[in-house]
């Protein structure tokens, strides 16, 4: 049975983007090897805070999570423009990737303010 955040919109983005961060990442040269660490380690931490945010119990400690999911989100567009202007990624991939943390970044928002909407674990 799946845990109930797994049925979450914005926890599938994270999770893709994370995902998608991972691959590209692969093939950064050994000398960028710290951006590739902290970028995978931002993408990482979104869909992970939105999964312990939401087996918190009380709101205030879930609500913290999803902010701190949205904080790593915003971390991962400076790095992204580091990536593009050192040319690790073209314009378009940090184009993309951009547009994909923006809608990760405005559903954790909307999550955090509806949490004391929804049940706990949903």
């Amino acid at each position: 049975m799946p845990f109930l955040f797994e049925k979450l919109d914005v926890y599938r983005k994270g999770v893709d983007f994370a995902h998608e961060v991972g691959i590209l990442t692969d093939s950064f040269s050994r000398g960028n090897s710290y951006l590739a660490d902290q970028l995978r380690r931002a993408a990482v931490s979104v869909p992970a805070n939105i999964a312990e945010g939401n087996g918190r119990r009380h709101l205030k400690d879930r609500r913290q999570f999803f902010y701190i999911a949205r904080g790593s989100a915003f971390e991962c567009v400076p790095l992204l423009e580091l990536c593009a202007r050192r040319r690790l990624i073209t314009e378009e991939q940090y184009e993309a990737l951009v547009r994909q943390v923006e809608d990760v970044a405005r559903m954790l928002t909307s999550l955090a303010a509806g949490a004391e909407k929804r049940p706990r674990g949903a």
